[in-house]
């Protein structure tokens, strides 16, 4: 069976199919998304609870040890750690490879709302939970500063304000902000005078927590009207809580400013965020899985004018670091390097023809077969990085000689006499298997770092997918649009004199690369 006969017989059809190949290519290449390196779910979560004002004690018992009982529960967990800091805890996660990640997420999450019930009930916030990705290192950081505004003003603009914009550009996935914390009001009791008043702590957070709550202060009504009476009892700054009564001595007021020190400040004041040598608040941005980078930053660039014109003008807001000019760099001298290995290829494959009508044909199906593996790239969800552009370098030496193959054995058969459709038909039908045997093979080299385990494996296996994808295409090129090619392309070679011979032919016989 002549597979390759259809082909050579119907050229427009055979010429759409490979326009077709390398538009899709061309499209898929466009949009592709652009990474340092390919997207990688390490089965890794890390679970982060806060709890202002306790020590490492408490929250190591009242906190990690709840946690940790619940979430060990969870299949394929591998490894379990906890940190307790003041105020804080971290619990890293470490699953089995094969785990999918979104689904140990979700057990993660459970473990959590079940582990809920045995957690302080004065919880600020509920326990947090993120994914680990080795590629989802931050793409970018923002810096807020500023000369006249406290670091827990310029804090709030940045949770409030810039964080929600950033938010909502599209390619963006987290936004996490620090150097500070929220404004807050700092009460700092002074132990000798509670005791001259015999005061004790609790009461003094009672007597605060009472003079600290909105409640419905009720309505005055009669037959006609009805009014809501309308006030907030809520203190927001340190002249609000100074003049508090905490309890009568003698008939006097003693005021909380009689036992504590007052003042604004933010709720962690061991916070710290230094840019240019100045006090700022850091803003880190993360992308969404997938995400091109390069166009997320573009998008976010365009956007500060916007968002700087939504902060008080008294906040400079700028770009600390930028990692798109080395992901550009990076990937530019590995298309650059992609671009000259295939130029060397055909220049190679000139030097061995020495026909230009013969060298065309090799240099459709190099630039071919790598426009028709980003289509698959495309459609497997990859990504162009460094890896995957790697590939495709090497893969130009392999995707060229299929047609080689193809192409000599033809070129045989014309030189012999027959017609080059003939000699097309003839001589494709006699190295299909040949063709095929040799794409297989070299797919079979690959298959080994294809099915290696472990998070090298798993980093290294787009490579090894796309190198094997890219060998699978040229061999569909190559038993296409090659033969289809030599049939229309090819002629018989005339026998030149060495003086109708070109300069360069008698150059390389001189050299004595092509033998006389």
């Amino acid at each position: 069976m002549n597979i390759t006969k259809l082909f050579i017989l119907r050229p427009v059809a055979t010429t759409l199919l490979t326009a077709a190949i390398a538009l899709a290519g061309i499209v898929a290449f466009v949009l592709l998304p652009v990474a340092p390196l390919p997207q990688v779910d390490f089965p890794a979560i890390f679970v982060q609870v806060a709890l202002p004002g306790a020590n490492p004690d408490t929250m190591a018992s009242t906190i990690a040890t709840p946690l940790e009982k619940s979430l060990s529960q969870i299949a394929g967990v591998a490894e379990i750690t906890s940190s307790s800091t003041s105020g804080s805890t971290n619990i890293s996660m470490l699953f089995d490879l094969d785990r999918d990640i979104n689904g140990a997420a979700r057990d993660v999450m459970a473990g959590i709302n079940a582990a809920r019930v045995n957690l302080p009930s004065g919880l600020p916030t509920n326990p947090i939970y993120r994914k680990f990705n080795a590629a989802d290192a931050p793409i970018l950081i923002l810096s807020m500063t500023s000369k006249t505004l406290r670091a827990g003003e310029v804090y709030d603009a940045a949770s409030t304000i810039v964080a929600q914009k950033l938010s909502q550009i599209d390619g963006v996935g987290q936004v996490t902000i620090g150097g500070s914390s929220l404004p807050a009001v700092r009460i700092e009791l002074n132990p000798p005078s509670l005791n001259r008043y015999g005061i004790s702590i609790e009461s003094v957070r009672s007597v605060i927590n009472a003079n600290n709550v909105n409640r419905p202060k009720g309505f005055f009504a009669n037959n006609r009207y009805h009014w809501q009476i309308m006030n907030n009892d809520q203190a927001m700054t340190a002249a609000d809580y100074r003049n508090l009564i905490i309890t009568y001595n003698n008939g006097n007021p003693v005021r909380l400013s009689d036992v504590a020190e007052v003042k604004d400040g933010v709720e962690d004041s061991r916070r710290l965020g230094i840019s240019d040598g100045h006090r700022a608040i850091i803003l880190i941005v993360s992308r969404q899985p997938n995400a091109n980078i390069i166009e997320t930053v573009e998008r976010i660039k365009q956007s500060l004018p916007q968002i700087t014109a939504s902060i008080p003008p008294a906040i400079n807001l700028k770009v600390v670091m930028d990692r798109t000019p080395t992901i550009k760099g990076s990937l530019f001298e590995v298309e650059i390097s992609l671009l000259i290995s295939t130029i060397l290829v055909v220049m190679v494959v000139f030097v061995f023809l020495r026909e230009g009508n013969a060298t065309f044909i090799p240099s459709v199906v190099v630039p071919v077969s790598i426009l028709g593996t980003f289509g698959v790239m495309f459609l497997l969800g990859y990504s162009l990085n460094n890896l995957s552009l790697m590939a495709l370098t090497i893969s130009t030496g392999f995707v060229v000689d299929d047609a080689i193959v193809i192409l000599e054995n033809i070129s045989r058969y014309i030189e012999q006499g027959l017609k080059p459709i003939e000699a097309a038909m003839r001589g494709a039908k006699e190295v299909t298997f040949t063709v095929i045997s040799i794409s297989i093979s070299l797919v079979a080299v690959f298959v080994p770092l294809l099915l290696m385990g472990g998070l090298v494996g798993r980093m290294f296996r787009e490579f090894s997918v796309v190198l094997s994808v890219a060998i699978l295409v040229s061999l569909v090129i190559s038993l296409t649009t090659t033969p289809m090619l030599c049939a229309r392309i090819l002629k018989k070679p005339e026998h030149l004199s060495p003086k109708e011979e070109s300069k360069l032919i008698r150059f390389l016989k001189k050299i004595d690369l092509l033998g006389n």
